[in-house]
């Protein structure tokens, strides 16, 4: 009896100390959206106000100086604003909350209609509000380009035309292939989310496959090492798969 009772308390032991590794490998400094974004507009992107799809300039009021050849047939009109977008979307792990697929008894308006999705996660989980938080996660983009890649996940699109004229994003049959410029710091990315919040999140064998294809073709550059660095200390975590590289290679 006393040997079960040990067992069953060394087992429970194991899984909260397996769950706390867990929460601490990702964001447990700030589980707000809005101060998300607002920390990496003025404590990240200060001097480095560039999105990472287009290479489009921002300034400190949002708006974006587009590249030339830009175009946009459909979201005109938040073309000229900067957006920050999930790399890896946030209804990839949002799914994974009951909150989120199902709903709550607290996900109620003020006229008394219950709603669920990412409104009522954001609501009442803090879980899912420090992965939405996350600072790695998180991008700026051409807002006309963070609306048409909604929640989709990348892919190779071989023989498809740009959606954006000069700014070589792709969106086909809920599909995105990013440019080239910005494949390195998206595979990394997902990397490290699926490292860091599994197994809430995880990717598909596919996504695995061309996430870790796209990190060995695609090195890391100077930009993307001071980022981290800067989010590291903001945040209190590190990104391993941006970190040792940046070391590797004198740029941290």
């Amino acid at each position: 009896m006393y040997k079960s009772i040990m067992a069953a308390l060394l087992a429970a032991l194991v899984m909260a100390t397996a769950a706390f590794g867990a929460q601490a490998a990702g964001n447990a400094w700030n589980d707000s959206f809005n101060k998300a974004k607002k920390t990496l507009e003025r404590q990240v992107y200060y001097d480095h106000r560039i999105t990472l799809y287009c290479g489009a300039a921002f300034d400190e009021k949002k708006n974006v100086t587009l590249p030339e050849g830009f175009t946009a047939s459909k979201h005109a009109k938040r073309a000229g604003k900067v957006e920050w977008e999930h790399v890896v979307p946030a209804e990839n792990f949002g799914q994974t909350f009951v909150e989120w697929r199902e709903g709550d008894p607290r996900c109620v308006d003020n006229r008394g209609k219950a709603f669920k999705g990412r409104k009522c996660a954001e609501k009442v989980n803090r879980e899912y509000r420090f992965m939405q938080a996350d600072l790695y996660n998180l991008y700026p983009a051409v807002g006309a380009v963070n609306a048409l890649r909604q929640n989709y996940n990348f892919q190779m699109l071989p023989g498809e035309k740009p959606d954006f004229g000069s700014c070589e994003m792709k969106i086909a049959d809920r599909k995105v292939e990013p440019p080239v410029r910005a494949r390195g710091a998206i595979a990394r990315t997902y990397k490290y989310m699926a490292d860091a919040y599994g197994p809430r999140y995880r990717m598909s064998r596919q996504q695995t496959q061309l996430m870790d294809a796209w990190d060995k073709m695609y090195p890391v550059d100077a930009w993307e090492c001071t980022r981290a660095k800067r989010i590291e200390a903001l945040q209190g975590n590190g990104n391993a798969f941006v970190k040792a590289p940046c070391q590797a290679a004198g740029l941290w």
